[in-house]
């Protein structure tokens, strides 16, 4: 891997008939049984996560066994998938030439643009930001800073620019990225920008705290991602750099959407149960992506898949419906395979993503609230002029009680004589 041309891929037919052989791509629920359902079984008797329990019930639920009656229906509707996802590629290649075209809608996008007025609502009602967020997630080692330079380079129209994001030669020293870090896409753009963030940690509770944070209460640049699990060495040297200090001044940034980053090696590791560390990331992917925070509305994250230029295409088909299935999203359309090459097609995927996540980002803007966004020299404005009115009206009362005015009794003398 790494910057090698690679022609866009297209189909033999030896992969286009494994399409319809029997269980070329093999249910949740038949996978390695004697590794699979038994570890997560024995986990669940544990009883001391939950989730482990629903877990293997989620795993059982996911397709029905070659004894079922709706099998052969279930059966059919996955080789539909798996074509869908298969001839996704060949559909790429073809509109790769139109690259030119689907990229400058992106360069030409600002916050807002895709906003759907509906209800009655118009752009003015929504809560707009001055730069949509989009916050990278994922396993450490997945390929998060990766993703950022390959997005970088893309819209700069330069494959020897230098990297912005730093990227770990050994992911399995270390975690990688340790801080919150921005990268304005273009360069000097203020339309979007890609927060990169530290790689998921193994237990999913410490991931959700550290996420909901960052949903809640925004991100912000250069940010440490400070772990209750973390060494207290650790902890001292990520808070107390000089250095980094300066995220504290940056304003936070609200995330609009979340791009979920996994790498496909690993879910194909899964779907072969190769071992029982993949297997643990993959529960782990599985409740993050889960977890009522990351979604706006009803719009789940969109998914990337890394590392398919280590794969045949056939695997990294595979690899998508899998993932499809187990996270419930359509895997020919919300999730994008991006491989570490240069080449049209992998470009176009980029684009399409990016797509994808600002116009679902732009839908779900939330409307104004008209109390907390007037601004203070608005209400600054109100407020005198309703002390210059009670002012003034303090004044009239007070000449009226100073100046009193004369009684209108009045005195006829002339029916006085005549009763007397």
């Amino acid at each position: 891997m790494g910057g090698e041309t690679i022609i866009p891929p297209t189909f033999t037919s030896e992969e286009e008939y494994s399409v319809d052989q029997d269980f070329s791509l093999p249910s949740l629920s038949s996978l390695n049984p004697t590794l699979l359902r038994d570890y997560l079984r024995m986990k669940a008797e544990d009883g001391k996560n939950e989730s482990d329990r629903l877990f293997l019930e989620e795993f059982d639920k996911m397709g029905p066994q070659s004894s079922s009656p709706d099998f052969e229906a279930y059966h059919k509707r996955r080789q539909k998938v798996y074509k869908e996802v298969l001839q996704s590629y060949d559909q790429l290649r073809v509109r790769s030439m139109s690259l030119n075209e689907a990229k400058y809608k992106v360069l030409s996008y600002f916050p807002g643009i895709w906003i759907e007025n509906v209800g009655g609502k118009k752009f003015s009602d929504y809560d707009v930001p001055k730069t949509t967020s989009l916050l990278l997630i994922g396993p450490k080692g997945c390929g998060k800073s990766s993703l950022v330079n390959k997005i970088s380079r893309v819209f700069e129209d330069d494959n020897f620019a230098p990297e912005r994001a730093q990227i770990s030669y050994n992911p399995s020293v270390g975690d990688g990225t340790y801080y919150l870090q921005g990268y304005m896409i273009p360069r000097g753009s203020a339309s979007f920008c890609l927060y990169d963030s530290r790689g998921l940690a193994d237990g999913t509770s410490e991931n959700i705290n550290v996420i909901q944070n960052w949903m809640n209460n925004g991100v912000r640049h250069g940010e440490p991602v400070i772990r209750k699990s973390d060494d207290s060495s650790l902890r001292r040297r990520m808070k107390f750099k000089p250095r980094e200090l300066g995220w504290k001044f940056c304003r936070p940034q609200m995330v609009n959407f979340v791009i979920f980053v996994v790498d496909a090696v690993s879910v194909l590791k899964s779907i072969e149960g190769h071992g029982v560390e993949d297997l643990l990331c993959l529960q782990m992917i599985n409740e993050v992506f889960k977890h009522p925070c990351l979604s706006f509305k009803d719009d789940k994250p969109v998914v990337v898949i890394t590392h398919g230029d280590l794969l045949s295409i056939a695997d990294r088909v595979r690899a998508r419906v899998y993932l499809g299935e187990l996270l419930g999203i359509p895997p020919a359309k919300q999730i994008f395979d991006i491989p570490e090459n240069h080449d049209p097609v992998t470009e176009l995927t980029i684009v399409d993503m990016l797509r994808y996540s600002l116009e679902h980002a732009d839908r779900n803007l939330p409307y104004k609230n008209w109390v907390r966004k007037v601004p203070l020299f608005s209400w600054l404005c109100v407020l005198a002029m309703l002390l210059g009115f009670a002012s003034g009206m303090a004044c009239m009362r007070y000449l009226h009680m100073r100046h009193p005015r004369k009684s209108e009794f009045k005195i006829v003398w002339h029916t006085i004589r005549h009763i007397w």
